[in-house]
């Protein structure tokens, strides 16, 4: 251990050996406080504090799982295991799982998705026959997000006048109406949206003392990443849980506090001293990512906002060249810029296009940039596009697998009864519906029961009804004995899924049909990794909750060499040597609808803050003279967050005379010519001639997937056998398909329970059984 600790500097190592007693540590970009929190968590272990009385708090599960490996090199991995860490969501959807009896709920319960959600508040408007264009679905989730973020039941609400007022100023009268009929259907569903994991969380700790008190003694020793993040809900989450040991350690950055647009509140991280009494405060200042020149322009950039803490982030990095600025005179140009600069570099430094980002302050911005790097023949990947997940034949597919694992979900059997058709319309969906509400039971429910209720349904209705009951019985005894993969499959053919898709043969159907052999893929591949490591389960249930809980950022791409494309709110904890910010005009970043108080503004200066933070080595500021807004070509200036930095830590590479604004000249001919010396041209830098388009340039991507084809039957494809017991021996260097290399620290039982611990580069200690793994021996 005090080889690792040893490894820290001063300001890190102080935090980490505080054992006890409340603590915050004010961390700035760059500045190691993963690497804080990760020795933290070590030290408490080795100075005997028992890993299950340790819950670290993070915002992403890769995060979560970054410091999980990095604890597992220091302390092993069988102890690492018993952590309680992940993010807020899957820890208390982890806890919800043990009492949802105490709420009435079943513990398989549903988590709703934002369009599971926003599909049933629709069918709630239109059965209160309410005007969609004024009750917009997704506009009223959003308000009942904020309902439930900051506490506000469905009592609260009726409690409250101002609220209602408000509601009835913006012509929504009747949202308290939606926002209980929404709660009673999820809760008759057996399901909870994402916001119901920290407000029903709240209810359990504050209805039931006894409950709290349980995790308060679990709990004794709590670490909290991204403080600044947290909004209300979670907050009183996590000052619950710390009240009666107060071994609370959080970490944050006001600077970085990027996210007031969901509930995220900074005072939490600016009150924490209030909150706690003899609180210590710690400072990590020094940057040990970005170069001195990004550093310093980034403190430029913070220094003017006002509510802040006080810390001065430094770096013992050398200067690093200049951040460049580029005008362009239009956001097409702009794209261009960007391509052709990646090019130029990966060509002269001999770069993977995985060390460059793009990074935009609205999603709208990625088109030109991927028309460019298209023709460029540049691979990129755009982040927080619409998610794999989210793609209805996706959607599909994991609402048969919901209702096997929960028949009351009520989202999933409306999304499915009569998909691919089967007889079974619209005006049967409703009667049932009413049924069920009626006698406050679920849908499924009705119609197991359908010849005991009287819903002047004809006998062949009734026969269809029985024949899908029976099918999703079915499909349950299959659950109960075979892996997720061979259920998914078989549903996929037996419901007529796949040949439902097979009767449309354009471009897009086949994609279709390519996205579910991909899911399929995911969900062998995740039965694969489960089955491998021991003490696994890969229950269906377990990849549908990896399913709901996983963040876009979370998701493997199979291919990591391509550029990044995403929103600035995305890029936050990620880092690139490369970095282009575009759009850097006014009314875009900072953001029109941003402009109206002081705290909008310092928030979008705090969003640049982070935006600039990303860059290791360079970072590019591209703005364009006009821009396509809403089909109209309109001017823009350049954002007053470039004339923030200081000037000496810039570097512009299109001075003003190097372009021109023109107007038409008309001669007394009303056809007259032109005055083609006051064309607005974009000179050619660095003695190239502008390039055309021709018809040889590469042609834009179809966007379709080829992806490999599934091999026949259920069992996982491999690639090769598993490794014979007899080759294997303690101290081999052996490399693995998924984990890479590694070396065998130990072999233990015999025959089919034989297993390897393995301590790989990268992954940390992991036990293998050997009749599953895939090892080469290479040393």
């Amino acid at each position: 251990m005090e080889r690792y600790i040893s490894q820290l500097n001063e300001a890190q190592r102080a935090p980490v050996l505080q054992k006890d007693g409340p603590m915050i540590v004010i961390a700035g970009a760059g500045s190691g406080k993963t690497r804080v929190l990760t020795m933290r968590i070590a030290y408490l272990m080795a100075q005997g504090v028992d890993a299950f009385n340790i819950l670290a708090l993070t915002f992403t599960n890769k995060a979560a799982r970054e410091m999980k490996k990095r604890i597992a090199d220091i302390v092993g991995n069988s102890e690492a295991k018993n952590l309680w860490m992940g993010t807020f969501h899957s820890i208390f959807a982890k806890i919800l799982r043990f009492e949802a009896d105490k709420l009435g709920y079943p513990s398989n319960f549903t988590i709703y998705d934002s369009q599971d959600s926003i599909r049933l508040i629709g069918s709630i408007i239109k059965e209160m026959q309410l005007d969609k264009d004024v009750y917009k679905p997704k506009q009223v989730l959003s308000r009942i997000s904020t309902y439930k973020n900051s506490l506000i039941t469905v009592k609260a609400y009726y409690n409250n006048p101002e609220l209602q007022e408000a509601d009835a100023m913006s012509k929504k009268p009747r949202l308290g109406e939606i926002y209980e009929q929404y709660v009673e259907r999820c809760f008759k569903s057996g399901a909870m949206d994402f916001d119901d994991l920290l407000l029903r969380t709240n209810e359990l700790l504050n209805r039931f003392p006894d409950v709290l008190m349980k995790y308060q003694d679990r709990f004794r020793y709590i670490l909290v990443d991204e403080y600044q993040d947290t909004n209300h809900s979670q907050y009183l989450i996590v000052r619950a849980l710390s009240d009666r040991f107060q071994n609370i350690c959080v970490v944050g950055d006001d600077a970085q506090s990027i996210y007031a647009f969901r509930g995220a509140n900074i005072n939490n991280i600016l009150n924490f001293q209030k909150d706690y009494d003899n609180v210590q405060m710690y400072r990590l200042e020094q940057n040990y990512r970005s170069s001195r020149n990004i550093v310093e322009a980034a403190n430029s950039i913070i220094d003017k906002n006002k509510t802040k803490l006080d810390k001065v982030v430094w770096t013992a990095n050398e200067d690093g060249p200049k951040i460049k600025v580029h005008r362009s005179l239009t956001d097409g140009e702009e794209g261009r810029f960007v391509a052709s600069t990646i090019f130029e570099e990966k060509m002269q430094q001999q770069l993977k296009n995985g060390s460059f980002a793009v990074l935009y302050r609205t999603n709208a911005q990625s088109r030109a940039i991927e028309d460019a790097l298209r023709k460029r023949d540049i691979p990129y990947r755009i982040y927080g596009g619409l998610s794999f997940y989210q793609r209805k034949e996706i959607k599909d597919v994991l609402g048969y697998l919901r209702l096997v694992i929960n028949p009351k979900d009520e989202e999933a059997l409306v999304r499915v009864i009569n998909y691919p058709a089967r007889g079974i319309g619209g005006t049967t969906i409703e009667k049932l519906t009413v049924a069920a509400n009626h006698y406050k039971r679920s849908i499924f429910e009705v119609m197991e029961n359908i010849d005991r209720i009287d819903l002047r349904l004809n006998a062949g209705t009734k026969n269809k009804i029985q024949d899908f009951v029976t099918m999703i019985k079915s499909f349950q005894i299959i659950n109960e004995t075979q892996d997720a993969f061979y259920l998914a499959e078989h549903v996929t053919k037996k419901t007529g899924l796949i040949q439902e898709l097979k009767k449309d043969a354009t471009p897009e159907g086949i994609a279709r049909i390519e996205n579910i052999e991909e899911l399929l893929n995911g969900i062998r591949d995740f039965i694969e990794g489960q089955k491998e490591v021991d003490g696994a389960r890969g229950a269906l249930s377990e990849f549908l909750e990896d399913v709901a809980l996983a963040t876009d950022m979370d998701k493997d791409t199979g291919d990591d060499d391509r550029v990044a494309l995403m929103t600035i709110h995305l890029a936050k904890g990620l880092e690139f040597p490369h970095v282009f910010i575009v759009g850097m005009e006014e009314d875009l970043f900072p953001s029109a609808m941003s402009m109206n108080t002081r705290s909008e503004l310092e928030e979008e200066r705090r969003l640049f803050y982070v935006a600039l933070t990303r860059a290791e080595h360079q970072a590019y500021l591209t703005y364009a003279q006009s821009r396509y807004r809403w089909g109209k070509l309109v001017d823009s200036e350049p954002s007053r967050f470039i004339e923030e930095i200081t000037d000496s830590f810039l570097e512009y590479l299109t001075p003003v005379e190097t372009n021109y604004r023109y107007k038409p000249m008309i001669n007394n001919d009303i056809f007259g010519d032109v005055d083609k010396s006051k064309l607005r041209l974009n000179k050619p830098t660095n003695g190239i001639p502008p390039k055309w388009v021709t018809d040889n340039d590469p042609k834009p991507d179809s966007g379709i997937r080829r992806l490999k084809p599934m091999s026949s039957g259920s069992a996982p494809a491999s690639s090769g056998p598993a490794m014979p017991d007899s080759k294997l021996a303690v101290g081999n260097v052996v490399m693995h398909e998924r984990f890479g290399k590694g070396q065998v620290l130990n072999i233990e039982g015999a025959g089919p329970d034989k297993k390897a611990e393995i301590k790989f580069d990268v992954g940390g200690i992991k036990k293998l059984l050997l009749r599953f793994a895939k090892l080469d021996v290479i040393g």
